[in-house]
């Protein structure tokens, strides 16, 4: 039994049922079977932006079917090739926002495919994660809409998958509106994060 990460041996490649048997208190992510240690505890403005995120996006799906779910929460995903076994998935990940509306991608243990909508936001120390490597693994898995948060620049980046690829849109500051191509009610100015 693996109770401490020290004992995980970070050349290895790990799945989610090697993931699902650690017993430690640090939260990590498996990309591609390869470990990635979580950051500390998100920063305060971080939290802040998290929080006005959440309150925008739970007032636009009221009354509609998705699921918003924030981190830590488990998404897996899977080679469309192999099977959904936890012995076969190779990628967890903890989004900071995810948008799920297909029950049928959920279970007690998280999501099992991609979300519609994910939203991460940046800190110092996780830039490079989420902007090249979980953008690349996001594209991949078929996330249809992919928001990248800066609450130092107080932006967002946001990318819409098309053809199998994500496709940029005009980057968006404070006094810009946000409205979601895959979900037209979440509609908001972008400062409104950033209060």
């Amino acid at each position: 039994m693996i109770t401490s990460i020290d004992q995980l041996d970070f050349s290895k490649k790990y799945s989610y049922a090697d993931y699902l048997t650690w017993k430690f208190t640090e939260r990590l992510e498996l990309i591609k079977g390869k470990i990635f240690k979580m950051s500390p505890a998100p920063n305060v403005l971080h939290q802040q932006v998290s929080m006005q995120l959440t309150k925008l996006v739970l007032k636009a799906m009221s009354g509609m079917p998705c699921k918003l779910f924030s981190a830590p929460f488990d998404v897996r995903l899977y080679d469309s090739k192999k099977s959904k076994n936890n012995e076969d998935v190779y990628t967890v990940v903890q989004p900071d926002l995810c948008v799920i509306c297909d029950p049928n991608k959920l279970d007690e243990h998280g999501a099992i495919a991609a979300p519609e909508l994910v939203i991460e936001i940046l800190s110092p120390g996780n830039s490079k994660k989420e902007m090249k490597f979980k953008y690349d693994l996001y594209e991949e898995a078929g996330v249809l809409e992919y928001w990248i948060v800066d609450p130092s620049h107080k932006t967002v980046l946001v990318f819409l998958l098309e053809n199998g690829k994500f496709v940029g849109q005009h980057p968006l500051i404070d006094e810009d509106k946000m409205v979601s191509k895959l979900f037209p009610e979440l509609d908001f100015l972008v400062g409104d994060v950033f209060e």
